[in-house]
């Protein structure tokens, strides 16, 4: 039928056939879509992956859905089923960031700018996006304004049971080399070494509410490190992870003591929030510092952008503000040359939606990869993809409408949280 209506409208350029007669055609095959497309219900359902990672699910009245995650904070889906459920309904899907809003100034007493419910927001409108992917019969990626690249370079956040045997760090390595993902990079956790290895606190100076360093963590630390560079190589970049608890004397000691393994990253090494020491530390420190996964919206971000408070910015996109307002951020960071990464602690779904994100941001470097309560492989059972989720190293992002996946409903349920039952 297409090639007909193209044959006539070739022939109507030539004057062969009257105009009218070809373009009809083609006004009778876009007849239904132009009805308007309206939301018909929202729903949730927590699974098993990251503590009680919350799915999202937008119907339509033509039959089509879009999933989505909106993350696993506390009251999540309370706020999506008992505010923004009603705030969206009727309304048309393909109206993404002015829904956003809606939903914004509707929970504006809830504190719509950071915290459960800019998550809440996250989660609708990566389903929102998988949605208009599928109802245009087009990638996420392509949606926010292009794609980049075909896949997304994936840093897997795991390490050695064991960072000061050298024996414990070979097998690790070992391990990382054989495994299918082809991982290339990987993040390890700094802040393991006082509690691992003095979790008593016998050495003086020892205070885990200050989590205030002592010279024997400094030197384990970088022992522990320089362990796991000879035992990876040179070919497996390795982030140095930790937890926003450090003062920033303590995290230029540590960047200092890991700059001879060369990392992509010293990880939130201070309190989330932006404060003059962040661009302190940053001038000073000889390894790039990375921070962001704490932060909400552009607000949150622009502080250390401005004031040069960090090398990288990491977006935890499922939770920040989702799809859209991450291109905002980078788009902002991007003015300061500051490359953008990715944090996540979803399902496949938030993390594939995140890496659609990933795709359409130009100066993008890594996604985090981290399993959660499940196996590296139950990835691969957890939704219907062509093909693995990660090859060579990198997130394959598929050519097909929204994100390209589904669930598989058989494993799903497998994981639903104990109370909860398939879509609610």
């Amino acid at each position: 039928m297409v090639r007909t209506h193209r044959r006539y409208l070739l022939k109507a350029l030539a004057g062969a056939v009257p105009a009218s007669a070809a373009l009809s055609g083609y006004r009778a095959m876009a007849a239904p879509l132009l009805k308007k497309v309206k939301i018909t219900d929202v729903k949730t359902m927590f699974v098993q992956v990251h503590n009680k990672s919350n799915l999202v699910r937008i119907d339509t009245d033509a039959g089509i859905s879009g999933i989505g995650e909106s993350y696993w904070g506390f009251g999540v889906k309370e706020v999506i089923l008992g505010d923004m459920r009603k705030l969206v309904l009727g309304q048309d899907p393909l109206n993404i960031e002015p829904l956003c809003r809606r939903m914004q100034v509707g929970t504006g007493g809830a504190g719509s700018q950071a915290g459960v419910t800019v998550t809440a927001i996250s989660g609708v409108e990566i389903a929102l996006w998988d949605l208009a992917g599928k109802l245009l019969g087009q990638p996420v990626c392509k949606l926010l304004g292009g794609q980049y690249r075909d896949g997304v370079r994936a840093y897997w956040t795991s390490g050695p049971r064991d960072m000061l045997d050298p024996a414990i760090c070979a097998e690790f390595a070992a391990a990382l080399k054989s495994h299918p993902f082809g991982i290339t990079a990987i993040k390890s956790d700094a802040d393991a070494f006082p509690k691992k290895y003095d979790p008593e606190a016998r050495e003086p100076g020892h205070d885990f509410i200050t989590g205030h360093l002592t010279p024997k963590d400094i030197a384990r630390i970088g022992k522990g490190f320089g362990n796991l560079r000879a035992a990876v190589g040179d070919d497996i970049d390795i982030a140095v992870h930790c937890h926003w608890e450090y003062d920033w004397t303590d995290a230029l000691d540590l960047a200092r003591v890991v700059a001879p393994i060369k990392p992509m990253w010293l990880e939130d090494p201070m309190p989330p929030f932006y404060s003059e020491s962040w661009s302190k530390l940053t001038q000073e420190s000889p390894v790039p510092i990375l921070t962001g996964e704490n932060l909400y919206r552009r607000q949150g971000f622009m502080p250390f952008l401005l004031n040069q408070g960090c090398h990288l910015a990491q977006i935890d996109i499922p939770k920040a503000g989702g799809l859209l307002e991450a291109k905002k951020i980078a788009d902002l960071a991007e003015i300061f040359q500051i490359p953008i990464c990715a944090h996540i602690s979803c399902s496949p779904v938030g993390a594939l939606a995140s890496a659609h994100c990933a795709a359409a941001i130009r100066d993008f470097r890594a996604h985090e990869f981290v399993p959660g309560h499940m196996t590296p492989e139950d990835w691969a059972k957890f939704i219907i993809y062509n093909g693995p989720i990660i090859q060579n190293g990198k997130y394959r992002i598929l050519d097909k409408p929204g994100l390209g996946l589904e669930l598989n409903e058989d494993f799903v349920r497998s994981r639903l949280v104990p109370g909860e039952t398939w879509w609610g």
